[in-house]
């Protein structure tokens, strides 16, 4: 049993004037005007950068920068913060730890000695 496909043969019509063409190369048959629907949407609020470089002429490069660039500063801006808000925690606990560590360590000689500056302080105010 044969299961291959039949290659198919492409139909020729012959023209008035006489020549010979493919059927699929035929133009489509005019079936009246075409109805287009269009949707008119306003830009995003954050596309006010881009309306402006469309609008002002400066073209497609600056669309393009802007759509690309702008989110990716946003990121990068983002990560920053980010990484300093870690860092200032850290900087928080780590004091923290020092300063419950000192307190716990010390000896009595230097709650005196810090006894002694607090007045000292007070004296010149």
């Amino acid at each position: 049993m044969n299961h291959s496909l039949e290659p198919v043969q492409p139909a020729v019509v012959q023209l008035p004037a006489g020549r010979h063409v493919y059927a699929d190369q035929l133009p489509a048959p005019y079936t009246g005007p075409q109805v287009v629907h269009q949707h008119i949407h306003h830009a995003a609020p954050d596309r006010t950068v881009q309306r402006l470089a469309l609008g002002s002429g400066i073209g497609a490069g600056t669309v393009a920068a802007g759509v690309y660039f702008g989110p990716l500063l946003v990121g990068a801006l983002t990560a920053v913060a980010a990484n300093i808000a870690f860092l200032a925690f850290l900087a928080l606990m780590l004091g923290w730890g020092v300063h419950t560590v000192v307190k716990a360590v010390g000896s009595p000689e230097g709650t005196t000695a810090a006894k002694n500056i607090a007045k000292v302080r007070k004296r010149r105010r």
